[in-house]
């Protein structure tokens, strides 16, 4: 059988992952489908755990400790936004006389900033689609 790249088996291990839909699929038996022992298909569950690709949840099968290995989709696919320059320029920040004091905790806080706010909710209305009229 040819030597199959670590790029690949990660892809078709993902793959098989997210197949599983809702309920997953047992480490174990993702090995066995695989064609990998226990300590290669460890690594191979560690390293898309790490890149947040799939969840790991512990569960007792027949009396046994394994891991039930859910898809978890990445948060730059969660939501994907045409972000253009003008947009960016816009932001209030960039022109606010406070920007050098402004930081969590000082007197002018991003988190409490009506002009900031204001500009939020606007964009959150023109992404929706929402021109604010009933």
């Amino acid at each position: 059988m040819p030597k199959v790249s670590m790029e690949e088996l990660e892809k078709t291990a993902l793959e098989m992952i997210r197949n599983s839909g809702s309920t997953g699929i047992l480490q174990s038996d993702l090995w066995r489908r695989l064609g990998l022992d226990s300590r290669e298909g460890s690594r191979l569950v560690l390293r898309l755990a790490k890149k947040g690709l799939i969840r790991r949840e512990q569960v007792v099968v027949n009396g046994r400790r394994t891991y039930r290995l859910r898809y978890t989709r990445p948060p730059s696919l969660e939501l994907k936004l045409k972000v253009d320059i003008e947009d960016v320029l816009d932001i209030p920040c960039f022109t606010c006389p406070f920007l050098g004091q402004c930081g969590p905790g000082n007197f002018n806080d991003p988190r409490t900033c009506p002009i900031l706010q204001a500009w939020l909710e606007r964009k959150a209305r023109e992404l929706l689609g929402d021109d604010g009229k009933a």
